[in-house]
C-alpha cells in the first residue's frame, strides 16, 4: 500500500511510503478489536469498590435482647444487616477486572484496526518533524495544513522527542504516541492517523526482515 509523504505545509514531496498489506490491507476482524477494546477498558477499572460486613462495621456484639419471652423476633447484635447501620450482605468486594487475551489475538486485533483506518482513507504520513523548542503553536499550524486540526487524532514517531512531545501534550485533540506504544483501543478511538516518515517506514523494514 503506497501511501504519499506530505511536506509540513500539506504538500506532496514526491516521495512514497510502502505500508505492508498484511497489516493495513486485510480483511479486519471486528470480534477481535472488540474484545481488545474491552480488556483494554477492563484494564482501566482500579476495582477498589467494597463495602462492609457486620464483622466490620461498628456496633457492639451483644444480643439485644433474650432469645425467647419478649414477644418480639429474635434478635442477634445491631450489626445485624437488617438493621440501619448494619453490615451489607454480599456487598462488592475489592478485585481485578482484568481479561486474559491470547498474543496472537491482541496483535490481530491492532493489525484489524490498523486496516479498518486504512480502508477509510485515515492514515496521513508527514515529513520528519525537527522543532528547536516545545512550540505548540507551530505543532497546531502542521496540523492545519494536514487538515487534521479539527479531528481526533494519534501522532506516531519511532523514538522520543522532547520538544515534540512537548508540545503535542497541549493539544487536547491529539494523542502523541511511539510506535511501539500503539494499542488497539487508541488506534479505534482515533479518526486518524498521523505518521511520521520515519515511523511509516519502519513498518515496511519490519515486513521486510520477516520475509
Amino acid at each position: 500500500m503506497q501511501v504519499e509523504v506530505l511536506n509540513t505545509q500539506g504538500k506532496k514531496t514526491g516521495r512514497t511510503v510502502e505500508l505492508p498489506e498484511d497489516i493495513f490491507g486485510i480483511e479486519p476482524n471486528n470480534h477481535v478489536i472488540y474484545l481488545a477494546v474491552k480488556q483494554y477498558l477492563a484494564a482501566q477499572r482500579q476495582g477498589t469498590h467494597k463495602v462492609k460486613t457486620r464483622a466490620e462495621v461498628k456496633g457492639a456484639s451483644r444480643k439485644l435482647h433474650r432469645q425467647k419471652g419478649t414477644g418480639g423476633s429474635r434478635k442477634g447484635n445491631i450489626r445485624n444487616p437488617l438493621y440501619k447501620g448494619g453490615g451489607t450482605i454480599f456487598g462488592p468486594k475489592p478485585h481485578a477486572y482484568d481479561i486474559k487475551l491470547n498474543r496472537k489475538v491482541k496483535d490481530l486485533a491492532k493489525i484489524s484496526a490498523l486496516a479498518h483506518k486504512a480502508k477509510e482513507n485515515a492514515i496521513v504520513v508527514v515529513e520528519d518533524i525537527k522543532l528547536d523548542a516545545p512550540k505548540t503553536k507551530t505543532f497546531v499550524d502542521i496540523l492545519g495544513k494536514l487538515n487534521v486540526a479539527d479531528k481526533k487524532s494519534m501522532f506516531i514517531t519511532p523514538e522520543y522527542n522532547d520538544n515534540l512531545q512537548l508540545s503535542i501534550r497541549n493539544v487536547p485533540s491529539v494523542l502523541g504516541v511511539l510506535l511501539s506504544d500503539i494499542n488497539t483501543y487508541d488506534i479505534v478511538n482515533s479518526e486518524v492517523l498521523v505518521l511520521t516518515e520515519s515511523a511509516a517506514k519502519i513498518f515496511g523494514e519490519e515486513e521486510k526482515a520477516e520475509a
